[in-house]
């Protein structure tokens, strides 16, 4: 046995391979893979914490941990490391400047698993684009917009430009639906059908209560606004859209008109007797 573990699978130059350094190799990734899945699970069976933050620590401590085995393994093959640092340190000099925004990214990354201001699972808003946080890498963050397309991100796109996080720190997030009446309608019956409407919607939470503000005398119209919370921020379009129907029916059913915009065009009469012209 001690034969076959001391013998000799690569030999170059100084360098030499033998079965017990492969062995060992093999062993310490077995027990690296077995040891983050241990972690996983205990992780999972937490109830202190939220599935993002279950998410983060795992992140976080897996890369640490495959970059100190990473570094263990190239010591059990026999790499000096001191030697390759200092050999590849011109090398690695020219590959930062050339490489300063993808290391960038990395930070940003480190920075978001850590301080958790974007989590899996959370809606964010960037750049005007809405989207659902998927899964939170190194370097890159996978979400997915609202008509179902992957998007990879780099991770200081989320660090570096104006993120509205609609689910932070409560799953409910506030939306509102404007309408227009005519003028001589009754403003409080309106804005108790614009209530009732808001009730009818199963994606509506009740708590918060939906409430109705009359914002401003329009051009033309009685201009109301409905406010509401809901958890389904994702796919509120839906909801938002459901309502529009239910205050159209109200408001039909109620003989209440939705105005359009009008407008008064004044045009010269021609003279009765024009002058001839010569």
């Amino acid at each position: 046995m001690k034969e076959l573990l001391n013998r000799k699978l690569i030999e170059f130059g100084k360098y030499e391979l033998h079965v017990e350094d492969l062995v060992w190799l093999i062993l310490v990734w077995i027990v690296t893979f077995v040891f983050l899945r241990i972690v996983r699970s205990a992780l999972n069976r937490s109830h202190r914490l939220d599935v993002a933050k279950k998410y983060s620590i795992f992140t976080i401590l897996r890369y640490i941990v495959v970059v100190i085995i990473s570094v263990f393994s190239l010591q059990i093959l026999g790499f000096n490391l001191s030697v390759l640092l200092a050999g590849s340190a011109a090398l690695l000099v020219g590959l930062g400047l050339g490489i300063q925004a993808l290391f960038s990214d990395y930070i940003s990354g480190i920075i978001i698993l850590f301080d958790s201001s974007v989590k899996v699972g959370d809606i964010v808003e960037i750049n005007g684009l809405v989207c659902k946080v998927i899964e939170i890498n190194l370097r890159t963050t996978t979400v997915l917009t609202r008509d179902d397309k992957y998007i990879i991100l780099p991770n200081t796109d989320l660090t570096r430009h104006h993120l509205i996080n609609w689910t932070h720190e409560e799953i409910k997030a506030r939306f509102d639906v404007s309408v227009g009446v005519e003028y001589g309608a009754d403003v409080e019956q309106v804005m108790e059908l614009l209530a009732a409407a808001a009730t009818e919607i199963p994606g509506i939470s009740k708590e918060p209560v939906p409430f109705v503000r009359f914002n401003d005398f329009g051009e033309s119209s009685l201009d109301f606004t409905v406010y509401f919370w809901t958890e389904d921020v994702f796919r509120v379009e839906n909801t938002k859209s459901s309502l529009r129907v239910v205050i159209s029916r109200k408001l039909r059913e109620h003989q209440i008109e939705i105005p359009f915009p009008q407008r008064v065009i004044h045009t010269k009469k021609e003279e009765e007797n024009p002058k001839e012209r010569v």
